[in-house]
């Protein structure tokens, strides 16, 4: 309706324009030829020889009739013979009429012509009947037309736009057929490169993102409810052994199991609490200038009193400030030394220098390594490798969450970590900061 409202109101403009400008050349036409027979009848008066014979060609469409300097007739066409001067033309020479010759309207023109025996002024009329006709027709053709090209410019509207919607029509019906247990499903795709085309992918583009996360959080609540239930089983067990058996087991001994698997499972919703945040862009560092040598040496005597048996170098470690999050790069440096020291043989190494622009920290192990093929899907959650990276948590094992913190924790300071071979024979977790930060 809209598309029709805004044809017609410029089909109308166009058509009162047409039928003015038709009339205006019409009426024009007319009065060129008038003056063009006035000036004719002028010139012969004004060469002396007298009033030419004044014949017309319609004695009812055109008369001429020549006027003395009193206004009085002094010659006419045979049609307006005997009658007093028909029109008084004003100062542009031009006036509208109705005469006795016909009803319709007349166009006078006068031309003034200075004869030897005084000054003469020549009408020329000429009727406008012509014009009316002509411009009566085309508005009735208009008047016919207009609605008709109105009727087909709504229905080639109507039919395109439904052409073009049927689309869209088709997509929303498969949207709401799709519910979270269904998407897999995906919208039609309609052919060509239009709008709507790129509407349907954008869509099943993020219907893909949706499955993708969909089973992510599913993995995520299965693995998190796995991790949970060992700790909780224990407490039980032990409870329910110091309850049927309280002579086998000590009350300090069942508070000291409690306490451990309390801890333990302090720490894994720790864990999941800060991967929330991170899933909702919540993790900003707290920057402020850090010593990152300084952490890296309070890390390595940790790991030196906690790790009996392994040797632990800081040969590598250069002084190093950044402006950053303290309490974020401590808990990198833990879970990386706690991941290094888990499977390390006999040796771990930290190294940290400055490197173009960049703080780049290092930790490495003479362990079993990690496969190439595995380097990236390391730091997704709640993944251990198999063999000799993949003991319980009863033996030194971990959640799967801790390199998914570090990486969390570290593109929140606009870093980046990766995993490589070490030069020990194991696995080089490096660490790369930018160093070009305020410092204050």
């Amino acid at each position: 309706m809209a598309a029709v409202v805004v044809v017609a109101v410029g089909l109308v403009a166009g058509a009162v324009a047409l039928v003015a400008l038709l009339r205006a050349e019409l009426t024009d036409d007319v009065r060129q030829a008038a003056r063009a027979r006035a000036e004719q009848v002028a010139a012969v008066i004004e060469s002396g020889r007298g009033v030419p014979s004044l014949v017309v060609a319609d004695r009812d469409e055109q008369f001429i009739q020549v006027l003395d300097a009193d206004g009085d007739v002094v010659a006419a066409s045979a049609n307006v013979d005997e009658l007093p001067a028909l029109a008084r033309p004003g100062g542009d020479g031009e006036s509208r009429i109705t005469t006795p010759l016909d009803e319709d309207e007349f166009l006078v023109v006068a031309t003034v012509a200075d004869a030897p025996d005084g000054q003469k002024t020549v009408l020329v009329g000429r009727a406008l009947i012509a014009v009316a006709e002509a411009t009566q027709i085309v508005t009735r053709l208009l008047l016919v037309g207009l609605p008709l090209l109105l009727l087909l410019a709504g229905a080639a509207t109507w039919m395109a736009v439904g052409r073009a919607l049927a689309p869209v029509a088709a997509i929303r019906t498969e949207v709401e057929a799709i519910s979270s247990a269904q998407l897999h499903r995906r919208v039609p795709l309609p052919r060509g490169q239009d709008e709507i085309a790129g509407l349907a992918a954008t869509m099943n583009r993020m219907l893909d993102r949706l499955e993708v996360a969909q089973k992510a959080q599913r993995r995520f609540i299965s693995d998190a409810s796995h991790e949970l239930r060992s700790p909780v089983a224990s407490i039980r067990q032990h409870a329910e052994v110091a309850l049927a058996h309280p002579g086998r087991t000590t009350q300090e001994g069942l508070a000291a199991t409690v306490l451990a698997e309390d801890l333990r499972i302090q720490h894994l919703v720790d864990d999941l609490l800060l991967l929330a945040r991170a899933d909702e862009h919540a993790l900003r560092p707290d920057r402020r200038p850090v010593d990152v040598d300084d952490l890296v040496l309070d890390e390595a005597r940790r790991l030196r009193t906690a790790a009996t048996g392994l040797r632990i170098s800081t040969a590598g470690v250069s002084p190093a400030r950044l402006a950053a999050d303290p309490q974020g790069l401590r808990r990198v440096l833990r879970n990386l030394g706690d991941n290094a020291a888990r499977h390390a043989r006999y040796r771990v190494a930290f190294d940290l220098a400055e490197e173009e622009g960049r703080i780049v920290l290092g930790v490495e192990d003479d362990g079993p390594g990690v496969p190439a093929v595995e380097r990236e899907r390391i730091f997704e959650r709640f993944v251990r490798l198999d063999d000799a990276r993949s003991r319980s948590v009863e033996e030194g094992g971990g959640s799967g969450l801790g390199l998914a913190i570090v990486a969390e924790l570290v593109a929140a300071h606009g870093g980046a970590v990766t995993v490589s071979g070490s030069a020990l024979g194991g696995a080089r977790f490096e660490v790369s900061l930018p160093a070009r930060e305020d410092l204050v």
